[in-house]
């Protein structure tokens, strides 16, 4: 793991979201897209060289819904860049990490993802990022 890629932050309303960070940063969002296959839209700020990512469900049945009708809005996940997202899952793997997904898919920001399971990592959801090339 090289660096924090970007810290997750689950929100009901984007739109409503994305106009309170605007003004925290004094900047608009550089990119929003929707992941249909995750069930959520999705917009990425920058704060000098720190990204962070609003995540809103668009089903019911998408984890960002489930997370926020158990724990609200707030910190969903922290994403780490990775060289290797192949080589990484099988490293934590060795060292008894639980991976939710050991074939990584493609997610929001042109990135390969795969997710720890927050059980084994003191209750913080860890996603792994790889550039796609």
């Amino acid at each position: 793991m090289r660096k924090i890629e970007h810290i997750g932050i689950a929100v009901k309303n984007l739109e409503v979201s994305n106009l309170l960070f605007e003004k925290l940063f004094g900047t608009p969002a550089y990119k929003q897209e929707e992941v249909a296959s995750e069930g959520v839209k999705t917009s990425f700020f920058l704060n000098g060289p720190n990204k962070i990512e609003l995540l809103e469900a668009t089903n019911p049945e998408s984890p960002i819904a489930k997370f926020l009708e158990k724990k609200g809005e707030g910190i969903h996940h922290i994403a780490f860049d990775v060289e290797d997202i192949l080589s990484e899952i099988e490293r934590l793997k060795s060292e008894g990490f639980t991976v939710l997904n050991e074939t990584p898919k493609k997610g929001a920001d042109n990135k390969l993802v795969a997710f720890l399971h927050p059980k084994g990592t003191n209750g913080v959801l860890i996603e792994l990022c790889q550039e796609i090339k």
